[in-house]
């Protein structure tokens, strides 16, 4: 199983447009410094790829991803074959926009997520008719298919994460319903060939005592990263909410993911949906040092991992 980290950064990347704090002004002035906005992708093969949210960036990273690139000769064709949304965040979905040009692949994602799309007439430019939308429910295992229908070697468990919907839809009625899970999932993908799995939490608010247990042993985890602490952009006068406030878990703290997720048996753990204010960025900051030596990894966009 190939899984392909395309963004690392969490909503508006590193630099973000419009900020000056010390990671941004950093990443301005060094190309290697910058990330895209957090997307993954996935394929049991290689060569048919799925992704995991669909970011503003996705354009951009598909370009600096030689694995999803046109196949040679083909007029009209991509290697990827759907997109798993985890959730209805503005940086899960808006890169969807950027896959309108009548390339056939399916959206699998939760009801309320699937409402949230249906609401906003900007997506019908994906046609129906060429990109399915298929229902995914929590706790219920389901198999990824290419265009083709034939199986592409992948299945996917969705779960329930602490969490809490999209922010824009703050106030107002959430075009799922009010109430019930399925804002924000984790996923745990597993190769049906070799049994490999890789745990997918892009978001998530807490650890409870069930989300340890699941992800006990596992030999992979790309997991939020948000903020080092949980009042970090009131602290740094970047914003007024926490990193709670947000649906996102400090790395850092008592109750951080740090200490959370410690001991379980884990064995390679990556950090992604990372802050553009979060200090653990700078390769040579003491947050950093102390995530690396809990076992955690920051990568860079393209770092590709092979199960």
């Amino acid at each position: 199983m190939h899984i392909l980290i395309l963004g690392a950064a969490a909503g508006g990347g590193v630099p973000q447009w419009n900020c000056g704090c010390e990671n941004c002004r950093a990443a301005f002035a060094d190309p290697r410094l910058r990330r895209t906005q957090a997307s993954v992708a996935i394929s049991a093969d290689g060569v048919h790829w799925f992704l995991i949210n669909a970011s503003p960036d996705l354009r951009q990273q598909i370009i600096a991803a030689p694995q999803l690139h046109p196949r040679a000769g083909a007029l009209r064709h991509s290697p990827i074959a759907g997109v798993i949304l985890t959730n209805g965040e503005v940086d899960a979905v808006a890169g969807l926009l950027s896959m309108r040009e009548g390339t056939p692949f399916t959206i699998y994602a939760h009801a309320r997520v699937l409402a949230i799309l249906k609401s906003n007439s900007i997506f019908n430019v994906l046609n129906e008719q060429l990109v399915a939308r298929q229902p995914i429910a929590i706790d219920d295992v389901f198999g990824l298919k290419l265009p083709d229908g034939s199986s592409a070697g992948l299945e996917v468990l969705p779960f329930a994460v602490p969490g809490k919907g999209a922010w824009y839809l703050e106030g107002q009625t959430h075009p799922g319903g009010e109430g019930g899970d399925g804002d924000t999932l984790g996923l745990t993908i597993t190769d049906q060939r070799s049994g490999d799995q890789v745990h997918v939490l892009t978001a998530c608010a807490r650890v409870t005592d069930e989300l340890r247990a699941r992800l006990a042993g596992a030999p992979l985890l790309l997991f939020d990263g948000t903020v080092w602490r949980d009042d970090e952009l009131i602290a740094a006068g970047l914003g007024r909410k926490t990193g709670q406030a947000m649906g996102h878990i400090a790395m850092s703290g008592e109750s951080g993911a740090l200490d959370a997720l410690a001991d379980l048996g884990i064995g390679r753990k990556i950090f992604v949906h990372i802050n553009n204010s979060n200090p653990a960025l700078s390769s040579d900051s003491a947050e950093r040092s102390q995530l690396e030596a809990a076992g955690w990894q920051i990568p860079a966009d393209g770092t590709e991992v092979t199960l």
